[in-house]
């Protein structure tokens, strides 16, 4: 993860979003087809707040997206005092292999928008009046990402279709050592996504450097469970079908987890060569 974003402890995968974190002050939103990320900031800031923004946006930044656009219109800070952190997370997004785009959103007579024009922030810091801007900024910015896709009914056949395409990816990326990880990761996000949604699931695979980046998505918002097989002692093994799959993604993955769409949620894992590959 990029050094110079604080948060609060240490953070693991799974990175899960729940639609909104703090207390409701913070709104999480990702578009399958592009992979870009929005957060809303709602309320005053706070030292609470900020470190609560912190820790969502280092969620976001584990995929990685290949954008972030940070609305703040709603955010009162009247002092500018957020300032610091849309800096820090511009630099931990710039240093990324891909690096992330950032834009910000936010009016032109706030006082952190004066504050980050005087300190010469606009130079290498994107700012936008409006989202709908900002979206079209970033989309004209968006790099030919080269990545495999597929749309599957709910039915177990998908779970066959996406192993062939990660295999696909595999030999067409010339990644070899990833085959049976990454076709396992998918399997299980997609059977998931068949048994526990019941509706049209979307698929992807694209390269991230020399790793894999898998995204499933589905029509319903609710976000997926990691069990834990050991909360019942008197029987450790059991567990549903739904468990056991997402305890393999979570073995086989670099990092995985999973937030809201408009219309449902996406899960995601990456999956990056290992020692024994």
């Amino acid at each position: 993860m990029p050094e110079g974003l604080p948060v609060p402890g240490q953070m693991h995968p799974p990175y899960f979003f729940a639609g909104n974190d703090s207390d409701g002050s913070l709104e999480v939103t990702a578009d399958f087809a592009s992979a870009v990320v929005e957060l809303t900031v709602h309320g005053r800031w706070s030292q609470r707040l900020g470190m609560d923004a912190s820790a969502v946006i280092r969620k976001c930044l584990a995929q990685p997206p290949s954008a972030i656009i940070i609305d703040l219109h709603d955010l009162a800070d009247h002092d500018g005092t957020s300032m610091a952190l849309w800096l820090a997370v511009r630099r931990a997004a710039t240093v990324l292999q891909p690096p992330v785009q950032l834009a910000l959103c936010l009016p032109p007579d706030a006082s952190l928008n004066r504050r980050l024009r005087r300190s010469g922030a606009e130079w290498h810091l994107h700012m936008f009046a409006t989202m709908p801007d900002a979206r079209s900024a970033v989309a004209s910015r968006l790099p030919l990402a080269e990545q495999l896709e597929a749309r599957l009914p709910p039915q177990p056949t998908s779970a066959r279709v996406v192993r062939d395409l990660v295999l696909h990816a595999c030999d067409r990326w010339q990644l070899p050592g990833l085959r049976e990880r990454a076709r396992m990761v998918m399997s299980e996000l997609v059977t998931n996504a068949v048994e526990h949604a019941g509706t049209d699931v979307w698929a992807s695979v694209s390269q991230r450097g020399t790793g894999l980046y898998l995204a499933v998505s589905d029509g319903i918002a609710r976000l997926p469970e990691l069990q834990d097989p050991d909360t019942d002692p008197a029987e450790p093994q059991r567990l549903s079908e739904r468990g056991r799959g997402l305890r393999l993604v979570h073995a086989g993955a670099a990092a995985w987890g999973a937030m809201p769409t408009r219309g449902g949620k996406v899960v995601w894992a990456t999956v990056c060569p290992r020692k024994d590959d």
